[in-house]
């Protein structure tokens, strides 16, 4: 993986949900910068902030205060219709359940993210897309299955193809190995490496320390703060 100029940057980035003293911390004061092409895997015990952070970056949520630019738009600031549409058209989220829609075959599932982040593409070229993004995880004569036709492990491979369809700036993973056995989730793994070596910066989430091993860089959390960012060339937060 090659990273250069930061795809996003996090400056005093906090959530925290109600008042007083009912208020919960989600993160609080988060800095991070983060590369193009960079595999960056965000470490740290249950309740850490791993996944509000990895739903902020995604823009799925908002955050209380701080600043966050992904792709040089200041995605805190973005209208609710307006964050959306940005979401559709730059970024891939990969779930630890899949989130495959049940009646949908394997090759719907996937052109339904060009259809929310690509309106307007023709159907001659979703198809294509699709067929691309298929073929890119090794799944190519799977497109008419259901996804109770398949596997946990080709589940989460026809998600990753789900992500990658649109061609966009970032991936963000939430456990997406997580469901799975050691097999099929290192393959699932092998293909977020790919991702970013083809450019895409990958931010996943992740309970296995060898897998974050693995990354450019791990960001680890604690109690909703980063309290280290370690790069493979040593600490550097």
């Amino acid at each position: 993986m090659v990273a250069g100029t930061a795809v996003l940057e996090a400056l005093d980035l906090t959530r925290i949900w109600g008042t007083g003293a009912a208020a919960q911390i989600g993160i609080r004061d988060v800095q991070l910068s983060i590369g193009h092409g960079e595999l960056v895997a965000v470490v740290g015990p249950s309740g850490s902030g791993k996944s509000t952070l990895g739903a902020l970056i995604a823009g799925i949520d908002r955050p209380s205060s701080g600043s966050l630019v992904v792709g040089g738009a200041r995605i805190d600031r973005l209208t609710t219709d307006t964050l959306a549409r940005w979401r559709g058209e730059n970024v891939g989220i990969v779930f630890q359940d899949f989130h495959l829609l049940p009646t949908l075959t394997a090759h719907e599932n996937v052109e339904l993210a060009i259809e929310l982040g690509r309106p307007g593409a023709g159907r001659r070229a979703r198809r294509a897309a699709v067929a691309s993004a298929l073929d890119s995880v090794g799944l190519a004569r799977h497109g008419r299955k259901l996804p109770s036709q398949m596997s946990g492990g080709e589940q989460q491979r026809i998600g990753i193809a789900r992500a990658l369809v649109t061609r966009p700036t970032l991936i963000v993973a939430d456990e997406p190995t997580g469901a799975l056995d050691r097999a099929s989730g290192q393959m699932v793994f092998d293909l977020l490496v790919q991702a970013a070596q083809q450019g895409t910066t990958v931010v996943f989430i992740t309970h296995d320390l060898a897998l974050a091993a693995a990354a450019d860089k791990i960001i680890s959390m604690v109690d909703g703060v980063v309290v280290s960012v370690t790069a493979r060339t040593g600490e550097v937060a």
